[in-house]
């Protein structure tokens, strides 16, 4: 197992340094393929204040999506971030939501087992009123745990205060919300004792990780981060707090991913960038499942200190980019 962990770790440097290399000639403009291809010219920005990314951009987005999602470091921070950076423009809310798509694909396939033996023992334990099951409880807990996110999702799409867009999505909010968090994630490494595991959750452990996880509408929270800090002040032990993170994302990121999905079909939005979007999912799905089966296997040795200290460098950098004026806070 060792030599699999290694193998995906070297898999993922390798991928992270080829994209930071791709990234920065890119930003120099030695890209002669890109500049002299019809189909990936750049983006045009749309009245809502959003770009179109070509197929390059969303590949390499796909890839930010997929590595960041499931690891507890934001990846709606990272999918405003990276494209801010690079000057590409923001894909905007509805581009970010919809790759998701990639990484449900992702923790759908990585925990097939997982999610057939808690459905078919909810079923079971209704059909037999085995109510001290623990599949009942686990599925009621996901359930009921999904509720939180979804009812401030809806509220924001209902009222869509221009607030959230001007300043939760602000790059300086990304800064400091990942700051708090980093600080916060922390705290929990240091108090959890991490006694409890997989056979140890319950309905209670749902709806704690539940309401956590509704921070993720704050960019820069991090689902994942969230949902792991309380479940190591939960006393769950690391790699069975993002097990459990990864399950009760599942709905969330569906739900999600779908509605946006929807709406940029009715907008036409799909349709004229459909080649784009349909590789950044492919990307994302791909990421999405060595990152997962990555940390799982970190956790299971390791802490969540290197997170801590990334979040940290990730928020003071943002900052100081503000501060001196590379880009807009």
């Amino acid at each position: 197992m060792s030599r699999q962990t290694n193998n995906y770790k070297s898999l993922l440097y390798f991928l992270g340094f080829g994209l930071i290399f791709t990234l920065i000639f890119n930003q120099l403009g030695h890209n002669l393929v890109l500049a002299s291809s019809p189909e990936l010219v750049p983006q045009n920005e749309t009245a809502a204040g959003v770009t179109q990314v070509n197929l390059f951009q969303a590949i390499v987005l796909g890839f930010v999506q997929g590595a960041t999602e499931f690891i507890p470091i934001s990846s709606t921070a990272h999918l405003k971030a990276v494209p801010v950076f690079f000057g590409w423009g923001d894909p905007g809310v509805a581009f970010s939501a919809v790759i998701q798509l990639g990484s449900l694909a992702a923790v759908l396939t990585y925990f097939w087992s997982d999610i057939s033996q808690i459905t078919q023992g909810m079923i079971k334990a209704v059909r037999t009123s085995d109510y001290d099951s623990q599949d009942f409880w686990l599925a009621v807990g996901i359930m009921v745990g999904t509720i939180p996110i979804v009812t401030l999702g809806l509220i924001l799409k209902v009222l869509n205060p221009p607030i959230y867009e001007n300043t939760f999505r602000s790059m300086s909010s990304i800064a400091i919300v990942s700051i708090v968090m980093a600080l916060l994630l922390a705290l929990a490494e240091t108090m959890g004792n991490q006694k409890r595991d997989f056979q140890d959750l319950s309905l209670k452990d749902g709806i704690v990780l539940g309401l956590a996880q509704a921070l993720a509408i704050v960019p820069g929270a991090s689902r994942s981060g969230s949902t792991m800090t309380v479940g190591l002040l939960n006393n769950l032990d690391r790699a069975t707090a993002a097990r459990f993170s990864f399950l009760l994302g599942i709905p969330a990121i569906a739900i999600s991913g779908l509605v946006e999905l929807k709406d940029m079909f009715d907008s036409g939005a799909a349709s004229t960038g459909m080649v784009s979007l349909i590789g950044a999912l492919i990307s994302s799905a791909v990421f999405s499942y060595l990152a997962i089966a990555w940390l799982l296997e970190f956790l299971k040795r390791r802490s969540t200190w290197v997170f801590v200290w990334y979040r940290l460098g990730f928020g003071v950098f943002i900052l100081a980019a503000v501060a001196l004026g590379w880009i807009k806070g």
